[in-house]
């Protein structure tokens, strides 16, 4: 039997495949310890079930909790001005999700059930019986698990930019595969960071489409931290539960008695208004919904006195409520 030579050019393919994702390595680790060096840890660290997480607090008063999106973290918030704006009046806690800025992420499934529950341990822990808690995007599907999970705890919502009903999304597909244990971590160590830095300005340009980025968040974001192997896990790994998790979600909607403030910009091009944040109002009797005209996803950048006012009903509805 007569054995076929093996190709000429296959060795020096995988030779050269190898060095690419070597230098991708390489490159990869180097933009993550440069971007910790310029964007160090800005608040303080607690402990909850073996999970490290990163917390900044301002202010005193009635405790807001703030919970952020899919691939931010605490300066999302801190960039928008509105915790400057808050914490005049109350005691602001933000928390970087776990994996995302400077909190651990053991692998697991992170629902947002399972974010709830770190997060109501997290701020037993801090002291707090009672808040009002704002989640935006991804954050808001933490929001109401939290609402649902500890209703003594949550006193009212802030619902901003929310996904809350299944819808077949493109970024969700697209990101999946960066999920995956084995192939991902590979693709996270290498190519994913540097296609990330190709990608992530479009990216950055359609969360707050149609209106323009403000100079404040180009200034102040640290954008070079979304890109570290675990936060693109992190982000990876929400984006490919973002609807699965909706589908059993919103059989408990009808659950929340609490006062909800509702708040998305008209033209969100992530998060359809019509039917994710209209549809929501129009199954919770006691919500007030608040849609900003001509303004994108990032609602708390485009519009910061519109959210910090959301919030202030959702504490004044809430305490009417207690009275």
């Amino acid at each position: 039997m007569t054995r076929r030579p093996t190709s000429p050019w296959l060795l020096p393919a995988l030779l050269g495949s190898a060095a690419a994702l070597g230098a991708s390595a390489l490159y990869a680790a180097s933009m993550t310890r440069e971007a910790e060096r310029r964007t160090p840890p800005i608040g303080a660290f607690i402990t909850v079930d073996g999970v490290l997480l990163h917390y900044v607090e301002r202010g005193r008063g009635e405790a807001l909790v703030l919970i952020h999106g899919n691939g931010t973290m605490i300066q999302d918030f801190l960039s928008s001005g509105i915790v400057d704006d808050l914490a005049e009046r109350f005691r602001v806690i933000v928390l970087d999700r776990p994996g995302y800025g400077y909190s651990d992420r053991p692998r697991g499934v992170w629902t947002p059930r399972a974010h709830a529950t770190l997060y109501q341990k997290a701020l037993r822990q801090l002291g707090v019986t009672q808040a009002v808690v704002l989640g935006h995007s991804w954050g808001a599907l933490v929001a109401v698990a939290l609402a649902l999970q500890a209703p003594h705890l949550v006193r009212s919502l802030v619902l901003a930019s929310g996904y809350y009903y299944p819808t077949l999304r493109a970024d969700a597909a697209l990101a999946s595969p960066a999920a995956i244990p084995i192939i991902g971590d590979v693709l996270r160590h290498t190519v994913s960071p540097v296609v990330g830095r190709a990608l992530l300005p479009a990216m950055i340009k359609g969360m707050f489409a149609p209106a323009a980025i403000p100079e404040r968040f180009d200034r102040e974001f640290p954008t070079d931290m979304m890109l570290r192997p675990l936060q693109l896990r992190a982000s990876a790994e929400d984006a490919a539960m973002m609807t699965p998790v909706t589908v059993e979600l919103q059989w408990h909607y009808c659950e929340l008695e609490l006062p909800v403030a509702i708040i998305a910009g008209g033209g969100d091009q992530i998060a359809d208004v019509g039917r994710q944040s209209q549809r929501l109002h129009d199954e919770l009797p006691n919500s007030t919904l608040i849609v900003v005209p001509g303004m994108g996803h990032m609602i708390h950048h485009l519009a910061p006195e519109r959210v910090v006012e959301a919030v202030e009903l959702a504490s004044k509805q809430s305490r009417a409520a207690a009275a």
